[in-house]
């Protein structure tokens, strides 16, 4: 009987325990669930190229905020409310727009919480209108190879970089990678950028697809000849001095391409000079008053009014925003300098590398 009696105190012990035990982990203070932090993609971009930046800080230029104080232009223009950068990815196995280069770059960009937005020039270098140079690497490829070679580039590329947004091509109203990718031969320039659309599906399914036409007189001949590729977002350049001052007829073409293929529309590239003096011997892009808008004068206050003006339009085409282009490519390379920038006068930053009234616009409505 005894032996019975301690079996069934030792069982009872046994549950009581295992009952506290079960007791004191229910008591114990579990992690509290944090839900993941949801970002909103922007209704409209505010953005700058700035790919010249990278190379602005190794030519130890020290830039200075409105108020003169130094400050990095990221920090600046994101104070200002620019939310995306702009930067441009070459083939190339050096310098400062390789893949790699790009990649650093954009993680500090984003480090900034802000969205990045590469243009793949599919050349070792500047890609545009007059030059759409196949690189080094693809120069004799067949036609089958260089689809190939597209796409496995920008597979790469949106795989490693992530972007928020991509170009496939660089001001491509002539084609790319010519002479295959010409204009002139439609089914293959379109083939070509397949490749590169589906490319980019695949490895960055969130990603933003932007097609990329300078200028926008002739865009809808061009984007009719796309219809029913796999993009999101109609890129356009609008400079005054080559593609009119008229911004009325920017507009009108913004609502007609948005409302005739159901599309974001962007302007992918402008600016203006708050000057036409220079700060460098090299030469400037832009030197007089025909090449700009006349109610729009060449002055700090001027530059500003320029960009307050042309955001009311797009707003008004229900556009998608625009961005600036090389708002930080000062003349880095002392005032003597003949291999410098020929757009210094179009910065955003003065001559004593102090940030314009014109950075103010990213604030615009």
């Amino acid at each position: 009987m005894n032996v019975i009696i301690n079996i069934l105190k030792n069982r009872i012990q046994l549950v009581l325990l295992a009952g506290l035990t079960v007791f004191n982990l229910s008591c114990e203070k579990s992690e509290p669930i944090v839900p993941p932090v949801i970002v909103e993609p922007p209704s409209y971009l505010k953005a700058c190229d700035l790919s010249f930046l990278p190379e602005m800080r190794i030519d130890g230029v020290a830039f200075k905020n409105t108020d003169g104080q130094a400050e990095d232009p990221l920090t600046t223009l994101k104070k200002q409310g620019m939310n995306a950068v702009r930067l441009r990815l070459w083939n190339g196995e050096s310098g400062l727009n390789t893949l790699e280069s790009v990649s650093a770059y954009s993680d500090e960009i984003k480090s900034h919480d802000i969205l990045t937005w590469i243009t793949v020039h599919y050349s070792d270098t500047w890609a545009d209108p007059g030059y759409q140079t196949k690189p080094a690497a693809w120069a004799n490829a067949s036609f089958e190879v260089l689809k190939d070679s597209i796409y496995q580039f920008t597979y790469n590329a949106a795989l490693k970089l992530k972007p928020d947004y991509i170009q496939i091509g660089n001001e491509i109203n002539q084609g790319l990678l010519w002479p295959e990718g010409h204009s002139s031969n439609s089914f293959q320039m379109r083939a070509l950028l397949a490749e590169g659309i589906r490319a980019c599906r695949n490895a960055s399914p969130d990603t933003k697809i932007m097609i990329h036409y300078a200028g926008f007189q002739y865009a809808s001949v061009f984007y009719a000849a796309l219809q029913n590729l796999d993009y999101d977002i109609i890129a356009l350049s609008y400079y005054p001095v080559w593609h009119g001052k008229n911004m009325q007829d920017l507009e009108n073409k913004m609502t007609e391409l948005k409302e005739t293929y159901n599309k974001e529309v962007i302007i992918a590239e402008t600016s203006y000079p708050f000057t036409f003096e220079w700060a460098d011997w090299t030469n400037n892009v832009i030197g007089g008053n025909n090449q700009i808008i006349p109610e729009f004068p060449a002055t700090a206050d001027g530059q500003k009014e320029f960009l307050t003006s042309l955001n009311g339009h797009i707003k008004q085409a229900d556009g998608f925003g625009w961005c600036y282009w090389g708002a930080e490519w000062v003349a880095s390379k002392g005032d003597q300098a003949s291999n410098a920038s020929s757009w210094e006068n179009q910065a955003l930053w003065d001559f004593d590398f102090k940030a314009l009234p014109a950075v103010t616009a990213f604030k615009a409505d």
